[in-house]
């Protein structure tokens, strides 16, 4: 048995440390449910560790949007692009790619707006609630996110992302020339204006807050079991057995939030959701010799640049190679060329480089709630490039089913089985 650290049974087992996996472990412990989490790594390791850092409130702008497609093949063929997709890979990927720009119809985009908001909007006030008492609360700040473009005529608002970010009364400023350099000193003159989205968090080390949380979460009775999680078996009256390579477990319920890896566990049950290992790359300049104020967004070049406790760090870019091909760390690199045309002082000598698997869905919304045709089988997974932001919320929404709430999101468009 899968069993806490006093010998009881665990009501709840979750398969996935990432921080939408220790979130709800919090939030399940907090109404009373006694909880397992398994990871073959150890917690807070995987993609949120390696997440831009911007906790947006706002977020509700899908990847996928209409006319996407027209810049897809310039990117591709940029080595400083920020997509790129390895050859040998492009049978598999089709599939998704062509659910991806379905998604991204017009029409479909206000269900998936509001879909994302929902998960999104708590997040600051969820953080600070969750890391408070555990020395760490200063690793969430206030903060403006700054999407800077080259061009001024390109901050435009009735462009629209920015109009369904209006729509949902997202607080929105256009700044420009000398206003741009008050709110962001060390920014290139090059870029000519910004639209700041306010009332924002940040993160000051993505990986910091997920071990502060999981410390938490061990202290008040959460159990960490060190195991690759294998299969998933269906057993008598809704239990379940976890195949993992230190042999089987058993469980009453099940929350899947292993990220990139979920999909195959769950295909070997047979359920079909369309995910890519949509792949991003950090690289954080450890001596930087500037400062910035904030999550800063580099709209043509679609990565974002923020300080945090270890330097400044550059995240973005989305590679498709499946999940098990080895790094490019060429893709990490690219952000020495891009900061430096950012911030014309910024020291790039002296780097650390990353890579992580984002969990995407084409409509860029997570499945989330129970699995249709099993007992006692939760989904959680699939939050592409908003896993550290949905995270806490997330766990709000798995605690609350399991527990029998009433539900205070519509969870029509996170069911697992909605693309067919």
């Amino acid at each position: 048995m899968v069993t806490e650290q006093n010998g009881a049974t665990p009501d709840v087992t979750i398969l996935g440390a990432g921080i939408v996996g220790i979130t709800t472990a919090l939030s399940l412990t907090e109404r009373g449910f006694k909880v397992a989490l398994i990871d073959r790594n150890p917690p807070a390791e995987g993609a949120s560790y390696g997440n831009a850092g911007s906790l947006s409130p706002w977020s509700c702008v899908p990847q996928s949007m209409p006319g996407l497609w027209k810049s897809i093949p310039g990117w591709l063929i940029d080595p400083e692009g920020p997509v790129a997709l390895r050859m040998g890979y492009a049978a598999k990927f089709l599939p998704w790619a062509v659910k991806f720009f379905q998604a991204g119809q017009e029409h479909r985009l206000p269900v998936i707006a509001d879909a994302m908001m929902a998960l999104t909007r708590p997040t600051v006030t969820l953080y600070r609630h969750h890391l408070q008492g555990t020395g760490s609360e200063e690793l969430v700040r206030d903060s403006v996110y700054v999407h800077v473009f080259r061009n001024a005529a390109d901050a435009d608002l009735s462009k629209l992302g920015w109009r369904m970010r209006a729509e949902r009364q997202v607080p929105l400023e256009v700044v420009k020339g000398d206003a741009l350099r008050e709110v962001e000193p060390a920014l290139s003159p090059d870029f000519e204006a910004a639209v700041l989205i306010k009332q924002q968090g940040r993160a000051l080390d993505p990986g910091g807050i997920g071990k502060a949380l999981a410390e938490k979460a061990q202290k008040i009775g959460v159990a960490f079991l060190q195991r690759s999680v294998e299969k998933l078996v269906p057993e008598a009256e809704g239990a379940w057995r976890i195949e993992t390579d230190a042999g089987p477990l058993h469980a009453k319920r099940i929350v899947v939030a292993m990220g990139a890896w979920s999909g195959k566990l769950m295909q070997d049950l047979g359920v079909k959701a369309p995910l890519e290992a949509e792949r991003g790359y950090h690289l954080v300049f450890r001596d930087p010799g500037v400062s910035l104020n904030n999550a800063i967004m580099n709209v043509d070049a679609k990565f974002v640049v923020s300080s945090m406790a270890a330097g400044v760090r550059c995240a973005g870019t989305a590679e498709f190679a499946g999940i098990d091909a080895p790094p490019d760390y060429r893709r990490a690199h690219v952000f020495k060329n891009l900061a430096k045309q950012m911030f014309p002082d910024i020291n790039v000598e002296d780097t650390d480089e990353w890579m992580g698997p984002r969990p995407s869905t084409p409509d860029s919304v997570p499945y989330l709630g129970e699995v249709s045709g099993f007992a006692n089988l939760y989904a959680a997974y699939g939050h592409g490039h908003t896993g550290m932001t949905m995270g806490p919320k997330t766990g709000e929404v798995i605690a609350s089913l399991i527990a029998g709430e009433t539900m205070d999101v519509d969870m029509t468009p996170y069911r697992i089985d909605r693309f067919g």
